[in-house]
């Protein structure tokens, strides 16, 4: 029995020691197993901590580039802005005292004098703060030149400060009929005809473009469309040289009519040889010179300033008006009647600046107001001033509101915005349409500048040019 019970308790003890060794073999699997899934677990968070910082790091350069594009545009808009607000020149008047307020942190230095070549001024001995309300008065004949810096040391432009000698002006107002004629033939646009077979053909597709002058056809000069027409149906089909003008420079093309199915040949474009419209007179100098529109003739199709052989101004009566309204700009229609008895005088240049030529005696009997002496653009102030337009049979003067001025916009005829206020003008026309083109605006009994454009979402808004400007034109 001893002998039994001892072998029994060697056999429970050899149990008890498998199984602590199981025990521990087990604890041991357990504790690779807790560090194994430790370890895959540290290498998950290490994962997604290095994707979280990947994304962070793209999030951060987004960012940074949208604040560095945010910041690059105000800074272009603020030098926009600042350039916009200080004119390329500034017309003064000889020997009188001009204030200006030009409001931008910047300064200016004169650094030259346009009559002595050479300048002997000494670099910062006239330096002018732009921030502030500044007087200049210029000597007789001599023009200037401000170099301009930003906050005082980033160079922004050069002003050129032009003297000019006091000029009055008669306000007109009324309406006008244009006649131009082009200098050589313009080319509207290209199109496809139908060949005697039926196919479609277009000889002039890529080698003559909107905007195209054709001055000669075979080294002889064309003026009119119907001239340059039947020398294309004329041409027998044989190559044609046309010497056309683009982009300001004479150039020589070929191209061979084709026959269309009335066996006529064509080269395929449309052409055009004058223009007509009605707009309105806007001064008549001291000499007899006009200028009116403000703006010049352009092609109705291509946009393009018009070439000029020359022109003829008529007196035109104002027929209809088509009121505007927001998204329709109304409309002034006039009766032109082309007879000899009618012509007000002749148009000798068209600018973007406007019309200009020389009165008749009929013309200059528009004039019949007093003349006034122009404002420069420094002198013109936001707020109230009239225009003077035509629009019941009376040239009568009609309230409007200046509510911003762009000394320097890279639109010329833009430099004034307005706003039509005048109820009798509001109920008539509905503001600016078009036709009022050149009406004079004056304000503190200056002459100040002249309607260009209506704003089509608001016919009640539009804009100007300044009378400098006009005076400008070549």
């Amino acid at each position: 029995m001893g002998r039994q019970q001892d072998m029994g308790n060697i056999q429970n003890i050899e149990d008890i020691r498998k199984r602590a060794a199981q025990h521990r073999k087990s604890g041991a699997e357990q504790e690779e197993s807790i560090k194994r899934k430790a370890g895959q677990d540290m290498v998950v968070l290490l994962q997604n901590w290095k994707e979280r910082l990947r994304r962070y790091r793209i999030y951060r350069f987004i960012l940074s580039l949208s604040l560095a594009a945010s910041c690059t545009a105000l800074v272009a808009m603020l030098y926009y802005q600042i350039d916009s607000s200080i004119p390329s020149v500034i017309n003064v008047r000889a020997g009188e005292e001009e204030s200006l307020h030009l409001g931008v942190p910047a300064r200016g230095e004169i650094i030259s004098v346009s009559d002595q070549g050479t300048s002997n001024i000494p670099q910062g001995a006239v330096d002018i703060d732009l921030s502030k309300t500044f007087t200049l008065k210029t000597a007789l004949e001599s023009d200037y030149q401000m170099q301009v810096k930003l906050f005082g040391f980033i160079t922004l432009k050069n002003v050129e400060i032009q003297v000019i000698e006091d000029q009055e002006l008669i306000p007109v107002g009324a309406p006008i009929g244009i006649y131009v004629k082009t200098d050589g033939v313009l080319v509207v646009g290209t199109g496809e005809f139908q060949g005697p077979d039926g196919v479609s053909c277009s000889p002039g597709k890529y080698i003559l473009k909107s905007g195209d002058y054709v001055r000669r056809v075979n080294g002889e000069t064309v003026t009119e469309k119907d001239d340059f027409i039947q020398r294309m149906k004329d041409s027998g089909g044989k190559p044609v040289i046309l010497t056309i003008e683009r982009d300001g420079e004479l150039m020589d093309v070929e191209i061979t009519p084709a026959r269309d199915i009335n066996g006529e040949y064509k080269i395929g474009v449309w052409v055009r040889d004058n223009a007509q419209g009605v707009g309105t007179m806007t001064y008549i100098d001291n000499k007899g010179n006009f200028g009116a529109l403000g703006h010049g003739i352009t092609d109705v199709d291509t946009s393009t300033l018009m070439h000029m052989e020359g022109g003829t101004l008529y007196q035109t009566d104002i027929v209809d008006i088509h009121k505007g309204s927001s998204g329709n700009p109304g409309e002034m229609t006039g009766m032109i009647i082309y007879s000899d008895d009618r012509i007000l005088g002749e148009i000798t240049n068209n600018s973007n600046r406007g019309i200009f030529g020389i009165c008749n005696q009929k013309a200059l009997e528009m004039g019949v107001r007093e003349p006034l002496p122009i404002g420069l653009k420094q002198e013109i102030e936001t707020g109230t001033a009239q225009i003077l337009c035509t629009v019941d049979g009376v040239t009568r003067y009609y309230d409007i509101e200046i509510t911003a001025l762009r000394l320097d916009h890279d639109n010329v005829n833009r430099g004034i915005e307005l706003t039509v206020t005048d109820p009798d003008l509001l109920a008539v026309t509905g503001g600016i349409v078009q036709g009022m083109s050149g009406s004079p605006i004056i304000q503190n009994g200056k002459f100040i500048g002249a309607v260009t454009h209506v704003l089509v979402q608001d016919s009640r808004k539009g804009y100007g040019i300044f009378i400098e400007n006009m005076l400008e034109h070549p």
